[in-house]
């Protein structure tokens, strides 16, 4: 007879290699499908004569899809206990978005491709809880770290392939890839493990959110990723691919303009919270990686050439990778586990917000006054996310 201290140490799904495999594949597939256009996206709608304010708009519907889809597919993926549906789900709507964009004609079309890829995004919560259920409890934090790699590796192997099809094919090739990969990836979710009867988890409780909510350091640290993923989508994923086509990148070049930015990013992600947080503090170093952010997002509109704007990026990608992890980090840590499930929820929802402002506002920005003064904005919020991270660092001394 198995003791309670021995079943917590069982996998809640007895999970083998083949399964770790297919598990693996399909989440490098809905990366891949959901980045496999994001550096041609905007110098493919520049060259279909949108506007920069267009463009913000575009950008930012795959935020505002999510601060209003995330949350809720959260409650209703645990009411279900199932995750795999929501797999599927993904792979699908990854497809759809890609599908729509290669529709000529208004910019509607766009916009409702970004906002499909928004819905896309808003799964990736059952991703995390079904790979969480192939571990032990205890090796949770081996699981969060695999799956990290996962995303990074899947982001940069769609982000790799959109400069190459673009340059070699054309923009179209890319958005084709992107459809190929996420039926694909639908297809091979069928072979995913998981229990008929689905997988619990402490759920996404709206009795939890009030309290919740009323935690002061998750409403600052979730704050202060609002303004991290507006940096973060007004440049890499927003408009630095349009500065380096306006110093003569080619489509094929963006490709080395992203490995620029995500090599650094994923490396310093690993050693954030390994080294960097534990030897000089969590707080230290966000503010730091802010600091950073804030001066190399605004050089990217000083850059004179490609190799200049290469190497933004490269210092933007390890600034950024200070400060993302820790964040995340922090924003549940304080709480029991029956509560992080909710926790969870709330800030992936608020940094939304960042997603869809940060683009929103650069694009009627650049409109107005010239695309180079969107990254005078980006440092600007750098600029107010560090000023808090030091008004905040006292009090929160002890996470």
């Amino acid at each position: 007879m198995s003791t309670a201290a021995e079943t917590s140490e069982r996998p809640l799904i007895a999970a083998n290699r083949t399964d770790h495999l297919i598990f693996i594949v399909v989440t490098l597939l809905y990366w891949s499908t959901l980045y496999v256009y994001v550096p041609i996206l905007t110098p493919f709608m520049t060259s279909r004569g949108f506007a920069d304010m267009l463009i913000g708009v575009v950008l930012g519907s795959y935020g505002f899809i999510q601060m209003l889809v995330r949350f809720p597919l959260g409650l209703y993926s645990d009411k279900l206990h199932k995750r795999k549906p929501f797999l599927m789900l993904g792979m699908i709507s990854g497809a759809i978005s890609c599908l729509l964009f290669t529709i000529p004609g208004s910019w509607l079309w766009p916009l409702a491709g970004r906002m499909m890829s928004g819905v896309c995004a808003s799964a990736w919560v059952a991703f995390t809880v079904l790979y969480a259920a192939y571990f032990a409890s205890s090796e949770a934090t081996k699981a969060m770290s695999n799956i990290s790699f996962m995303t990074v590796s899947g982001q940069l192997i769609g982000m790799t392939l959109s400069g190459w099809l673009a340059g070699e094919y054309s923009y179209n090739a890319a958005f084709k890839a992107g459809i190929f990969l996420g039926i694909a990836g639908l297809l091979l979710a069928f072979a995913v493990k998981e229990p008929r009867e689905g997988v619990t988890r402490p759920p996404i409780s709206m009795q939890h959110l009030r309290e919740v909510v009323r935690t002061r350091s998750l409403v600052q640290v979730s704050t202060l990723s609002i303004l991290a993923h507006c940096v973060l989508f007004i440049t890499m994923f927003g408009f630095t691919p349009l500065k380096a086509t306006s110093l003569g990148a080619s489509n094929s070049e963006l490709t080395l303009i992203v490995i620029a930015f995500m090599v650094p990013h994923a490396a310093t992600s690993l050693i954030t919270g390994r080294w960097l947080a534990p030897k000089f503090g969590s707080w230290n170093v966000i503010a730091v990686g802010y600091a950073l952010s804030g001066i190399f997002t605004v050089a990217i509109a000083f850059s004179p050439s490609l190799g200049w704007l290469a190497a933004t990026q490269a210092l933007n990608g390890l600034a950024q990778g200070m400060h993302m992890p820790l964040l995340l980090g922090l924003a549940i840590q304080p709480f029991a586990s029956s509560k992080r499930a909710t926790a969870m929820g709330f800030y992936q929802a608020v940094y939304s917000v960042g997603m869809f402002a940060g683009p929103f506002l650069a694009g009627f920005i650049n409109d107005a006054f010239g695309r180079d003064y969107g990254f005078y904005l980006g440092g600007c919020f750098a600029l107010m996310a560090l000023i808090l991270t030091l008004s905040w660092r006292r009090a929160n001394a002890h996470l």
